[in-house]
């Protein structure tokens, strides 16, 4: 039987259809029976046992590690296929004193990775070298360029990183010259693997791995950990790479529940005590004190992806493992100019990208498709997630990468829109990635063709209700229950990310108590005071939402969702509503 959990009124669902340019959508009440049961077990609020449920955690024993994740929940890395196999091939390397070579992606999850990695074996094994292949001549993931790089350096292991799980090619091709690879991925295999010693990644429908969502760093600290542990070795010395597992799992957007979520609060913790040197750097040109997962998604993470974007990924791969904090200083002021530089672009080339969607669509569309062939490949893809900001449907941002076009694409929450890409292979020439950020080539001649083709597929397939952005609302909740211990509680819930968001309520009835008002650049964001009947004035801050000052004015009544936030003013900390809409 469906409860009313919390004991709060219900939300009347003809609210999630209304003609707001925001859908909200207020998730199903949890059991009744399981949410007294665990309010009980717990000595916590209807409330927080409605939204703990929401997460799949029921029991004691799931909130436990929930709310104090341990180093000894992750998984033996030894359940993952091929374990064995790659650690085995890692020691005939060491004992016989071949050359390694640690390969990994251009992105932030890659860099990562190879910085994590190389350093590990480092630790004991002095002949490993990195290798990241250059964005725009080689392009992602495993190049020829990079094996003949290892064949001319007599080079006998390659280990990828964030790569590797679809270059059938490319691993035959280096055990024709006599070098074997490990492939450490997450992203989905194809129907055939590479011909690899190993291919470790969750993903594989043969492997048993309990947990699917590791990011590649992630994969690339399994591997460290197996090594580690038939080295005698516990996952407590690995500590001090996971600053960097915490990086990668936060840029690459993967699910923050799981070992994911165990991993990041053990970085979180590194990054804001003891981080590495480079990452230390970084963090001293963002002038934040105490670094969340979002700070490491939006301060961090791009500093990390401008060196592959503008120059080359080996620079933030340097910066990674630089021990020297003079030195990484140095590396990340270069690093932040290349990030100011990228900024720059970026904003043009969204400028130019907008007018040419504009000037272009004579009639609804269900894809933005641009392309301009001075576009910087290396913008791109966040181009395309201003682009799909703007007009919310899956997007496809083209530039001219040598003989052939190179886009990057970005999709709406609940398309798939690798899926549809599969739709339109017939004139594609390579493509990878997941359900809601992709890459693809092909020739300038099929670009039309394409273009026609994608919105073909994704307007056939895109149920219409996934083209207006919706707001999950976690829960409806009244004023007078908003408290400094549900803040303390909801402060417990963090790291946040997909699988495990900021909880989001409503409130209804709210009227503003006559101190709204716009602030900021061009009065861009709103700021209120709003009670709820008799209940105690809160504060109230609507990023963005200036012009929805009109239907606060004169003490209007108006519903709103927010998540809970605190502002700290004069050494005063105190609470208030982080609004996302309001009606």
């Amino acid at each position: 039987m469906q409860g009313n959990c919390a004991g709060r009124p219900q939300l009347s669902r003809n609210k999630a259809n209304s003609s707001s340019r925001m859908r909200w959508t207020l998730k199903p009440h949890q059991d009744e029976s399981q949410c007294r049961a665990l309010e009980e077990a717990l000595k916590v609020d209807p409330l927080v046992a409605e939204l703990l449920l929401q997460r799949g955690i029921g029991t004691f024993e799931d909130a436990r590690k929930f709310f104090r994740p341990r180093l000894s929940d992750l998984h033996d890395p030894f359940s993952m296929k091929d374990m064995e196999r790659a650690v085995e091939r890692i020691e005939t390397a060491i004992s016989d004193k071949e050359n390694i070579l640690v390969y990994g992606d251009y992105d932030v999850d890659g860099t990562t990775s190879v910085a994590l990695l190389s350093s590990f074996l480092l630790e004991t094994y002095p002949n490993v070298a990195t290798y990241i292949p250059d964005r725009y001549t080689e392009g992602y993931g495993v190049s020829y360029q990079g094996i003949d790089y290892a064949s001319d350096n007599a080079i006998g292991l390659i280990i990828a990183l964030d790569c590797g799980v679809k270059a059938v090619a490319q691993v035959a091709y280096a055990n024709d010259k006599g070098i074997d690879f490990i492939i450490c991925d997450h992203h989905r295999p194809g129907e055939v693997l590479p011909a690899a010693v190993a291919v470790l990644d969750p993903k594989r429908d043969d492997c048993q791995y309990p947990y699917k969502e590791l990011c590649g760093c992630g994969v690339g600290f399994k591997l460290a950990q197996a090594l580690a542990q038939r080295q005698g070795r516990g996952v407590a010395e690995l500590i001090p790479y996971l600053d960097l597992v915490a990086t990668a799992i936060g840029a690459d957007i993967v699910p923050m529940t799981g070992e994911n979520r165990i991993l990041t609060q053990f970085g979180l913790e590194r990054i804001n005590t003891r981080p590495r040197p480079g990452l230390q750097a970084l963090i001293a040109q963002t002038k934040k004190e105490v670094l969340s997962s979002t700070d490491v998604v939006f301060l961090i993470a791009p500093r990390i992806n401008a060196a592959g974007r503008m120059k080359h990924g080996l620079q933030a791969v340097e910066l990674l493992t630089e021990a020297n904090p003079d030195r990484a200083m140095v590396l990340a002021a270069e690093i932040e100019t290349f990030n100011t530089e990228r900024r720059g672009l970026d904003q043009e080339i969204t400028e130019e990208a907008l007018l040419q969607i504009r000037e272009n669509e004579e009639e609804k569309r269900f894809t933005s498709v641009v392309f301009k062939e001075h576009w910087h490949k290396g913008v791109i893809g966040i181009v395309a997630s201003r682009l799909t900001e703007t007009y919310y449907r899956p997007t496809l941002v083209f530039t001219k990468s040598g003989e052939k076009l190179a886009a990057s694409a970005r999709s709406v929450k609940g398309f798939d829109v690798y899926e549809a890409l599969e739709g339109c292979a017939d004139y594609i020439e390579q493509f990878g990635g997941h359900k809601y950020a992709a890459g693809l080539t092909l020739s300038e001649s099929q670009y039309e063709l394409f273009k026609a083709r994608f919105e073909e597929v994704v307007s056939a397939t895109i149920d219409p209700s996934l083209l207006v952005p919706e707001i999950q609302v976690d829960a409806l909740i009244r004023l007078d229950q908003i408290t400094p211990r549900l803040m303390r509680i909801i402060k417990q819930f963090a790291p946040f990310g997909p699988g495990n968001p900021n909880p989001v309520f409503m409130a209804e009835h709210l009227r503003d108590t006559g101190a709204g008002r716009t602030v900021g650049q061009e009065g861009k964001h709103l700021k209120l005071s709003v009670v709820q009947e008799t209940s105690a004035p809160i504060g109230a801050i609507g990023f963005n939402l200036g012009d929805k000052l009109g239907l606060v004015a004169g003490g209007k009544h108006f519903s709103a969702v927010f998540s809970l936030d605190e502002n700290e003013w004069n050494g005063t900390v105190s609470l208030q509503l982080k609004l996302k809409d309001l009606r």
